[in-house]
């Protein structure tokens, strides 16, 4: 019998979670090239935090009509319910996009680049994004689920 071929899994070192095994790890499968801006996978022992779909909008429901400042405030919306569940961005583990404009998201790359880190700073979890025909929200350009693990 051989032993199957393919990529072995890594667990990439951070050095602000190395003292705390629990904290949530990037899995890089080696030979794989590292993903800019997201991780390939995610592991975390602990209390798990999630969201619904957040959109863009204010506390008083007011929904910006532009991209980017809807991400924004989405962004820190899910950073006001991580804060609320006793999380932190540097929790998280899995961020899944609703758009309903791909090119509208890939037009912005920079500028959402500068707004993510604005919000979570250089932490990139799992990520997914998935382009829908609508929202629930007409207006709503964006839409965004988030998962966190917060370490025992």
């Amino acid at each position: 019998m051989t032993a199957p071929k393919g990529p072995t899994l890594t667990v990439v070192p951070n050095a602000k979670t190395d003292a705390d095994p629990s904290a949530p790890r990037v899995l890089q499968p080696s030979g794989w090239p590292v993903p800019k801006g997201y991780a390939n996978g995610m592991t975390a022992d602990g209390r798990i935090v999630v969201t619904g779909g957040v959109i863009g909008w204010d506390t008083v429901g007011h929904l910006p009509a532009d991209f980017t400042a809807q991400v924004k405030q989405a962004l820190e919306n899910i950073a006001a319910i991580l804060a609320d569940g006793g999380a932190k961005p540097e929790h998280l583990v899995r961020l899944t996009w609703y758009v309903v404009d791909m090119e509208e998201y890939l037009g912005n790359l920079k500028a959402l680049g500068r707004i993510y880190r604005d919000v979570f700073g250089p932490h990139y979890p799992a990520m997914a994004l998935v382009q829908v025909v609508r929202l629930v929200e007409l207006a709503a350009r964006v839409e965004i689920e988030a998962t966190a693990v917060v370490p025992r």
